[in-house]
């Protein structure tokens, strides 16, 4: 599951402009020797990155993720001096990578939390599920020899609502797997380290999920595009008031069944003077749920309003 932080931060890099999935990556031999799991990438030849992309999130590979390092990163020392301080960013505080493939060492460890919290960073992407989603496919190499790709994570075939996560085993750590399942608004992510087998990490991963769409759900609380009753007068403009909506969706978690005392409360943070265009920011909503608060979303006009002119004001004035 250390390829996850990996994955995180080449995605991070793909959406700033300093990587790009189309790069061509010469593989070094240091990075096709690697052991465990691989796709058996041959020294000195050029692969697309989002092959190697591909065969991290699909089948795990040890060889791929160290070519990706090395490409992002120079070399993997320098990967897992990054990884750990998105880490100390991302509030891991039990957690500490010293390779880039979750092979065993021991200065190398986490937990289920701090998995559970790179995994949610990692799916904000909708690319990841580009590739997360395949449960069979392959990559071709110099010379058209190709190599099988089987999803490590066997739910995205057999559980319903399942499209991404990883998988990982060592002797020391057990059978470990995260992975997250989406039912309507409702996607929850489940972690579990030392299971004794891999049919059972699977199965308890189902029975985990089963439980949380049975027992909660996403409660849509703004709505993108929707007018709220909120007032914001425009001075100069040719109309007082301009229609108010949420800049995005905004969800809260919680038991199906729970009275969550959910309030919003809207807050005007700049004076707003005409000219004012569709989908500039006018505010924020805040969200609480029983008096704490859980986000905020940025409040946009849902209207163009022009400023009044010269003709405007006289008619005003005549019109009483």
């Amino acid at each position: 599951m250390t390829k996850i932080m990996l994955l995180l931060l080449a995605f991070e890099k793909e959406e700033q402009g300093s990587f790009s999935f189309e790069d061509q990556i010469t593989v070094s031999k240091n990075a096709s020797g690697m052991g465990g799991s691989q796709v058996y990438l041959e020294s000195n030849k050029i692969y697309s990155a989002q092959d190697l992309i591909k065969s991290i999130i699909i089948a795990s590979a040890n060889d791929a993720s160290v070519a990706i390092a090395e490409h992002l990163y120079g070399n993997e020392e320098n990967a897992v001096d990054a990884m750990n301080n998105r880490a100390k960013q991302l509030g891991m505080t039990n957690t500490l990578f010293s390779n880039c493939t979750g092979l065993m060492k021991p200065t190398q460890y986490s937990c289920a939390r701090d998995v559970a919290v790179m995994l949610s960073k990692l799916i904000k992407y909708e690319k990841y599920f580009d590739y997360s989603k395949i449960y069979t496919d392959s990559i071709t190499h110099d010379g058209g020899r190709e190599t099988s790709l089987t999803n490590t994570n066997k739910l995205v075939r057999f559980y319903n609502g399942c499209d991404g996560g990883k998988t990982g085993f060592t002797n020391e750590a057990g059978y470990c797997l995260a992975a997250t399942a989406k039912r309507g608004n409702t996607r929850v992510i489940s972690v579990l380290i030392k299971e004794c087998d891999s049919k059972t990490r699977f199965a308890d991963c189902s029975n985990s999920f089963n439980y949380a769409f049975e027992n909660f759900m996403a409660k849509e609380v703004l709505s993108k595009g929707s007018e709220y009753d909120v007032k914001v007068k425009v001075a100069s403009g040719k109309t007082d008031y301009v229609k108010i909506g949420a800049q995005r969706d905004f969800y809260v978690f919680g038991y199906k069944n729970d009275d969550d005392k959910i309030t919003v409360e809207f807050e005007v943070n700049q004076i707003v003077k005409a000219p004012v265009n569709e989908g500039d920011v006018l505010g924020k909503f805040y969200v609480y749920k029983k008096g704490v608060l859980v986000g905020e979303v940025d409040a946009v006009s849902l209207e163009n309003i022009d400023q009044m002119q010269f003709l405007d004001y006289v008619n005003k004035i005549a019109r009483g």
